[in-house]
């Protein structure tokens, strides 16, 4: 997971640390509307790919989850 995870997240969006979760929910509620607009869709031609906040949020904790050792195993294996 830990190598894939530059093409999982490709171009997040992140707010401030401590973010309030009501302003956490209004841009995430954003993004769904967005990708369900037909206008967007046509102008991007339905390149577009969401993963949703919970799901990202749920990655990035597992990432930063890893183990010491999993970490400076994968740095070996790219050279790091």
């Amino acid at each position: 997971m830990l190598v894939t995870a530059s093409e999982i997240f490709q171009r997040p969006y992140m707010g401030p640390p401590g973010m309030r979760a009501e302003h956490v929910k209004i841009l995430r509620e954003a993004f769904l509307k967005t990708l369900k607009d037909p206008a967007f869709l046509e102008e991007v031609k339905s390149n577009a790919e969401y993963t949703s906040g919970e799901e990202m949020e749920t990655l990035a904790k597992e990432m930063m989850s890893q183990r010491a050792e999993t970490i400076e195993r994968l740095k070996k294996v790219l050279g790091k």
